[in-house]
């Protein structure tokens, strides 16, 4: 695996290629975490503060329970301010796609979505809002270049071979070019995040580390996610075609209406399709695609078909759509099928849908390795959907490539008729 050795100390992986060894890499008793969240490498800790970040704990670590408790004690204090301040900024998104549609007939998806999914983590999350301070509007393009600093080596950003392996895959770029990017991203965390700080004293741990972590866990992960997964949904749900569009449109409307026009979590409870819309999206295109996972002990590792001796020491890789894209498990698996989780057979396929670094039948903990934000992902990408199609009867896109995600440009938004 990418990248190279003045990066990485050893690019040997062993690779996992189905669903039935790919589950191997959860299991914190036979795998360890520690550093390789980003894969055979770690980034240098200047670019987070000095810090080890909870991604590259492994739950062995005395370290990893506390930041992991705070992340879900602040999922669970904030849970009310979630769909209030999604639709205020993603009505913003919408507003903007629509004017930028009708003066220009085209408008990126992209950039609408970076600022509105940093403004709704921002505002729902701390109760800040980034344009009201001065960090502005600049958080999404101060966090693309923080992140590119951390994932260049297994990034493509469709520069010629030769100059990306010279350029990001054989030597860490210098955490110093973004120093001054960070601080003002770490400022605005720092001065917005006052009272999960107040949590963490009583846990122990400094407001300091507990600042760089909600940078991460806040920018890094979850708006990481949203970037790269919208435009991934928007792209399958554009191309499974009208009848979808119509099918979701009436039953989100109709959810709302029956429960007194206004969006509940009773009334999303009440969209089996749209629900099952986003974990085929979370199934077909998982957007952490690369697992990894170090042997603790000699360890056999069944497949489909053999079974296999892995020794103690070596690094397990899972390319997860191998897994979630496995024949064995799912029919027509390269099809998106928009009602595959409906129904009780369709719930039975859910502990397959392993895009949070776990089974969706399973829930985070401080003693695994589960996305903490695992039910939040879940409930946002239902939000979106339902926010789509309540303002909408179709939309059409064009798709381009992207280093992170598809590149989405919206052409068409017709507005709701019913």
């Amino acid at each position: 695996m990418p990248p190279g050795p003045f990066i990485s100390q050893d690019p040997k992986v062993v690779a996992l290629l189905d669903g039935k060894s790919f589950p191997v890499l959860f299991d914190v008793t036979k795998v360890e975490k520690k550093d390789l969240f980003t894969g055979t490498y770690m980034p240098s800790t200047d670019l987070t503060g000095g810090y080890r970040i909870l991604s590259y704990l492994d739950p062995s670590e005395p370290k990893h329970a506390r930041p992991k408790q705070l992340l879900l004690f602040l999922l669970k204090s904030r849970r009310d301010h979630v769909i209030p301040e999604f639709q205020a900024s993603y009505s913003e998104l919408f507003e903007t796609l629509e004017k930028e549609v009708a003066e220009k007939g085209k408008s990126s998806f992209q950039t609408a979505n970076d600022q509105a999914g940093f403004n709704f983590l921002c505002r729902a999350f701390f109760g800040s809002n980034p344009p009201d301070t001065k960090l502005g509007d600049d958080g999404p393009s101060l966090i693309s270049k923080w992140v590119l600093f951390q994932l260049g080596p297994v990034l493509s950003l469709g520069l010629p071979t030769y100059v990306e392996e010279l350029v990001i895959r054989t030597f860490p770029l210098p955490p110093f070019l973004v120093k001054k990017d960070y601080r003002r991203l770490y400022d605005f965390f720092y001065h917005s995040s006052g009272f999960v700080q107040d949590e963490a004293e009583k846990l122990g741990i400094s407001r300091e580390e507990v600042c760089h972590n909600l940078l991460f866990a806040t920018c890094f992960n979850t708006f990481g996610g949203m970037k790269i997964f919208f435009p991934n949904m928007l792209k399958w749900i554009s191309r499974a075609g009208a009848k979808l569009h119509t099918d979701l449109a009436q039953e989100i409307r109709s959810a709302i209406r029956s429960n007194g026009g206004k969006l509940t979590m009773a009334a999303m409870e009440q969209m089996p399709l749209m629900t099952s819309v986003v974990y085929e999206g979370l199934r077909i295109e998982p957007p952490v695609p690369s697992q990894y996972g170090r042997a603790k002990k000699d360890l056999l590792i069944e497949s489909h078909d053999a079974v296999y001796q892995v020794k103690a020491g070596e690094m397990l890789y899972g390319y997860q759509p191998f897994a979630t894209k496995d024949p064995k498990i799912f029919e027509n698996p390269e099809e998106f099928v928009p009602d595959r989780f409906m129904g009780d057979d369709g719930g039975r396929l859910l502990k397959h849908v392993l895009w949070s670094n776990g089974p969706e039948t399973e829930d985070p903990t401080t003693a695994n390795k589960q996305c903490a934000g695992k039910d939040f992902v879940v409930l946002v990408s239902r939000l979106f959907v339902v926010e789509l199609f309540r303002r909408y009867d179709s939309f059409e896109i064009e798709v381009g490539k992207s280093p992170l995600g598809a590149a989405v440009t919206v052409t068409s938004l017709k507005r709701a008729s019913f």
